[in-house]
């Protein structure tokens, strides 16, 4: 599986991808368990000497494999950005950001815990932006 790089869209999407796991690994659980994962495929049988279209069902492994590459890829992702905060050395950024990406909150909260009520504004610009623009992540 190829390398993941923490980059602002990334980040971004980390909210997104947190919500797309149970939901994908509940469509495999389906496909895998359900007739959801069957599918069909035309062939041309030439057994009686001319050839002739007939319809195969089976699974489908081929969109089974997608769904679960897919499932795979998103996890690493996710695995990737938590470390990837976890790892910030300093506190007070690594605190920010997890508030923000895996808590939800808004700026205007995480402003009030840090001590930043009067300026709703400093966490986002001056302790995420900036700890971004040092790691030189765009």
């Amino acid at each position: 599986m190829e390398e993941v790089k923490i980059t602002r869209k990334l980040l971004d999407s980390y909210k997104k991808l947190k919500r797309e796991l149970p939901v994908l690994e509940y469509e495999l659980n389906e496909l895998w368990m359900t007739d959801k994962g069957m599918g069909n495929s035309v062939i041309l049988n030439g057994k009686s000497g001319s050839k002739k279209p007939e319809t195969v069902v089976g699974f489908d492994c081929e969109k089974y494999n997608r769904r679960k590459k897919t499932l795979a890829k998103k996890k690493k992702q996710v695995a990737v950005i938590e470390k990837w905060i976890d790892d910030i050395p300093d506190g007070q950024t690594r605190c920010v950001f997890k508030m923000f990406y895996r808590d939800g909150m808004t700026w205007e909260k995480i402003a009030a815990k840090t001590g930043y009520s009067q300026s709703p504004d400093y966490p986002r610009l001056h302790i995420r932006d900036a700890y971004l623009k040092k790691c030189g992540i765009k």
